[in-house]
């Protein structure tokens, strides 16, 4: 290490540290967002560390593994930090596939698990909702379309309480507590929107609030969906959300990166649904133990 490592709580004041280098980050994972590293500052434990060298986020995966995210892409950093780093926590994360390459040595160890791994899809295929295996989610979209008089404008200041209106909607009918799903996270992203620079849509249907999507850029041509929050009552809302915020994104973000599914069952079950394109590995980066 460059010096003796400061760490500190990840706040809203290191968004001018990191907001910039993590969005130089080329891959499209969707943890290199400073957005995404605040909103989920508590479930992972992140703490910001910093040596004199690039600084990393250090915290805990969902299944109770410590890691280091790196803030630069891992082949600009020097394989005797990353191994000093391993001694302190069980590995490095999330590492790229393109970035195993670099770690010619034979004790690193690279694992990873499906629940981790982001569903990433051509932008075009979910606006137009083609192809046949779309073909269910088409005829969804229709039949909200045709069902309900609907509208999407984009989420700005003055309809953020519509927006908490459904989010408060969406969590009542969850059978489990704020606390064990992302309605916490969810309910600050909308409170620090301009903040956070974030960017999304707000829908309505029969003139009342209906869903909303929140998001913000990965990299030049990847936009990550952060939140997708809909009124149940509104049968096809997800699959008009999904669509029309295809169709309104400026044409440069050629894929969309709809995140992980955590290992949750319905989630994969949602998320494989929409045919995904490309299904992003999340790599786990650890040293081979002594037998």
């Amino acid at each position: 290490m460059k010096g003796q490592k400061q760490m500190t709580e990840v706040t809203l004041e290191h968004k001018d540290l990191l907001y910039d280098r993590l969005h130089a980050i080329e891959v499209p994972l969707a943890e290199y967002s400073f957005a995404n590293v605040y909103l989920f500052r508590n479930k992972h434990s992140y703490r910001l560390v910093e040596d004199g060298g690039p600084p990393f986020i250090r915290g805990e995966t969902y299944d109770g593994h410590s890691f280091v995210m790196p803030t630069v892409e891992l082949p600009e950093l020097d394989e005797g930090v990353l191994r000093e780093w391993l001694r302190e926590v069980d590995f490095i994360f999330p590492v790229a596939e393109e970035w195993l390459d670099g770690l010619e040595a034979k004790d690193f160890e690279q694992t990873y698990e499906d629940g981790d791994t982001d569903y990433v899809y051509e932008t075009e295929k979910i606006a137009e909702l083609s192809g046949r295996k779309l073909h269910r989610k088409r005829n969804m979209l229709r039949q909200f379309e045709r069902r309900y008089e609907h509208e999407a404008l984009p989420l700005t200041d003055e309809r953020l309480d519509d927006a908490r209106s459904v989010l408060e909607d969406w969590q009542g009918g969850m059978s489990v507590p704020p606390e064990e799903t992302d309605y916490g996270p969810c309910s600050e992203a909308l409170k620090l929107y301009d903040d956070l620079v974030l960017c999304g849509v707000i829908y309505y249907a029969e003139g009342e609030p209906a869903g909303f999507i929140v998001g913000d850029e990965l990299n030049d041509e990847t936009f990550a969906l952060h939140f997708a929050k809909g009124k149940r009552e509104f049968r096809g809302i997800y699959e008009y959300m999904f669509s029309t915020f295809a169709e309104l994104l400026p044409r440069r973000y050629r894929l969309l990166n709809f995140e992980q599914d955590l290992g949750i069952e319905a989630l994969r079950r949602a998320k494989s649904a929409y045919n995904p394109d490309y299904l992003l590995k999340k790599y786990r980066v650890s040293l081979q133990t002594e037998e």
